[in-house]
């Protein structure tokens, strides 16, 4: 096999829903609002996060990566579907598509890492109180959270030049609204079964290590949550994580029923569907779960909404 020659006129299509002809004119509208109030709500996360001193905490540091995270894993992939509704140019370029698998896929990995050391940290907040400070050191959250960006940046690097080494003979469209790894491994010429193997490797390593650490913290948390008499401090104490846990669970289904299977069950219609809820959909929920579930987060809008009004007063 021989790597392919990129040089002259290389482009993709992309082929968006354009199966789906009676969204056309839905679709467009649907993605664009979504990604406003994406791009919005993340974008006052982490202005709450740095103006108020009650959110100058470890969660609220992973928190504000995980809104960064949001807004540039929906501004990798919305703008560029959207326009796709509106012109008949449907192609992207090699480089490009390399570009947008890269970036996703980074950002991917950094989320399902960091829901993980969110989780170890609700751990430490609630099960050792006393040593919280001690353990979730400034310097502590730094390295954890440049660990998960570095390991998903090599891990995204290694599997896009792998994707993009090997020419695309069956076809040049992409039966997806983005440049995602499994439908291009399938308009791959070569054997890509060891491709796919690292594939399966990779993803697995790091699910089952979010996967792990998540619920071990979780088993503490609610270990510690039962030996608490009253129901009042019971609810209160649960209410500091059932943000973070009603967030994990929505982000690791999809990601894991997308990625933890064979490239030859991938089926363009229902992973466009799931993939849909990871990208897009769940980008823009996790602002409005911390914002209305979250006291301290709603604090903070609330004292931020009274100082603009006092200002405008004036």
């Amino acid at each position: 096999m021989e790597p392919r020659n990129q040089t002259e006129g290389s482009y993709l299509l992309l082929m968006v829903f354009s199966d789906f002809s009676w969204m056309k004119s839905v679709l467009p509208v649907v993605f664009l609002a979504i990604y406003l109030v994406t791009i919005v709500g993340n974008l006052l996360l982490i202005f709450l996060q740095r103006i108020d001193p009650r959110l100058h905490t470890p969660m609220y540091f992973f928190l504000s990566h995980l809104s960064f995270i949001d807004i540039c894993s929906t501004t990798t992939i919305a703008p560029k579907m959207i326009a796709n509704y509106f012109t008949e140019d449907k192609s992207i370029s090699y480089t490009a598509c390399a570009i947008q698998m890269f970036v996703a896929l980074t950002l991917g990995a950094t989320e399902c890492l960091l829901l993980a050391i969110m989780a170890y940290d609700r751990h430490v907040a609630i099960c050792q109180p006393l040593r919280y400070n001690v353990i979730m050191s400034r310097r502590t959250c730094f390295l954890l959270a440049a660990s998960c960006w570095i390991s998903s940046i090599v891990n995204s690097l290694f599997h896009t030049v792998f994707t993009f080494w090997w020419s695309f003979c069956r076809s040049k469209e992409i039966k997806h609204f983005f440049c995602e790894i499994q439908p291009l491994l399938r308009l791959s010429c070569a054997d890509t079964r060891m491709h796919e193997m690292w594939l399966f490797a990779t993803v697995t390593i790091i699910a089952a290590c979010s996967s792990l650490l998540t619920l071990v913290s979780y088993i503490h948390i609610i270990a510690t949550i039962l030996r608490i008499h009253s129901s009042e401090g019971k609810s209160r104490v649960f209410s500091t994580c059932s943000s973070h846990l009603l967030v994990v669970i929505i982000f690791y289904g999809p990601i894991m029923s997308i990625y933890l299977r064979p490239i030859s069950s991938y089926t363009s219609e229902r992973d466009r569907v799931i993939t849909m809820l990871y990208t897009v959909l769940i980008p823009m929920c996790n602002p409005l779960i911390y914002a209305m579930r979250n006291k301290d987060v709603k604090g903070a809008m609330k004292k931020a909404m009274e100082q603009t009004c006092h200002s405008l007063r004036k």
